[in-house]
């Protein structure tokens, strides 16, 4: 075969070289297909009372995802040059969708910020390491306005960071002389863009903060407390139509304001059954106002209606497909898909909850 190559004129030299090689490279990629192990099936969907149904979608938790399926060319070339180094989530915490369908991840573990946009097959790490420029430390929370502007809350450096539509950082809120922030521990975030007022929990202060859209105090919800309206460690929120939603998280209970802060009721007791709270993480509210709360500890997400009484629940602990560990932040989009953070698993699962339907498609 030597031989036969150095007598072989240059250009049937090249065409036989290429052909071996694509040959080598073909069964290296057969033999790393049939290798892989086969996949774990998916949670069945569950099925709900009037019709409705959950659905598990998808987990995902490296950029590598965002690239979508690989032409033969392209997994050649992993397999000659290797595959590049992509970004993985290691300890998540909180998790948005803006208007574009791109989820942000906040990953205190990487003290950054991931973008996902699967559409468009693009990822971003949001990051500030400079020691001497408001550095990003751990970032807990995340929220997007109208315009798709990022707020990450940082609950070690006490500040705000927020960045534009197009990953640019442009402040932070609450950075104070010395490289403090105001904030003890800002934990949930909820930005009204129509009334330009941002909201924000303050775990170690037991209180809730008004701010407006240049981060100056306009007013303050909440003391400590176990009373009704008073709050012990909150953490997350929601912002609804009816007003805010949030983790009152060891007073185990989620608690309603209006926008203005007045005291509008309460869900949830401690506990560690179906209904109770141990743990409150995440919270999300659907497009037929179903209040989704994770419970971080027993690993599972319960579903109340507004009264209090539970609908259903789902999950378990574990690190298969529908189950989780430590789960923290939830986020349910304008179509109803509900991605929650499972922490300790560094992944982010999807799920889709399809409503009742009217006759036209649309749901009630």
């Amino acid at each position: 075969m030597v031989q036969f190559l150095l007598a072989a004129p240059l250009a049937r030299r090249v065409t036989v070289l290429l052909t071996c090689t694509l040959m080598l490279l073909s069964a290296a990629l057969a033999s790393g297909k049939s290798s892989k192990p086969a996949p774990i099936p998916a949670p069945p969907d569950l099925l709900l009372e009037g019709g409705r149904k959950l659905s598990f979608v998808q987990s995902f938790s490296s950029e590598r995802e965002t690239r979508g399926k690989l032409g033969f060319w392209n997994k050649v070339l992993d397999v000659v040059a290797g595959e590049p180094e992509y970004h993985r989530v290691i300890r998540p915490y909180g998790v948005a969708v803006d208007s574009h369908g791109r989820i942000i991840v906040a990953d205190p573990g990487a003290q950054g910020v991931h973008i996902f946009d699967f559409a468009q097959h693009k990822y971003k790490f949001l990051e500030r390491r400079e020691k001497s420029r408001d550095p990003m430390r751990t970032p807990q929370c995340v929220a997007v306005d109208a315009q798709d502007n990022i707020y990450v809350t940082d609950s070690e450096a006490g500040e705000i960071f927020v960045f534009d539509a197009r990953e640019h950082f442009r402040r932070t809120i609450g950075s104070l002389k010395g490289g403090e922030g105001y904030f003890k521990r800002p934990t949930g975030i909820a930005v009204d863009s129509q009334a330009g007022r941002i909201y924000v929990t303050d775990t170690l202060r037991d209180q809730i903060f008004v701010l407006d859209m240049e981060g100056s105090v306009l007013a303050t919800i909440g003391k400590h407390g176990t009373e009704p309206g008073e709050l012990y460690y909150p953490t997350e929120l929601r912002l609804t139509q009816q007003g805010l939603i949030v983790v009152d998280a060891m007073n185990f209970r989620v608690q309603f304001y209006s926008r203005d802060g007045s005291m509008q009721g309460s869900i949830g007791h401690l506990g560690d059954g179906p209904g109770e709270m141990f743990r409150p993480k995440g919270i999300g509210v659907d497009s037929e106002g179903h209040i989704y709360v994770v419970d971080g500890l027993w690993g599972f997400v319960q579903v109340f209606d507004r009264q209090g009484q539970l609908l259903y629940y789902f999950g378990s602990r574990g690190n298969g497909p529908g189950e989780f560990q430590l789960p923290s932040g939830l986020f349910i989009d304008k179509n109803d898909r509900v991605y929650i953070v499972d922490s300790l698993n560094a992944r982010i699962q999807i799920y889709q909850y399809d409503g009742i339907t009217k006759a036209d498609g649309a749901k009630k």
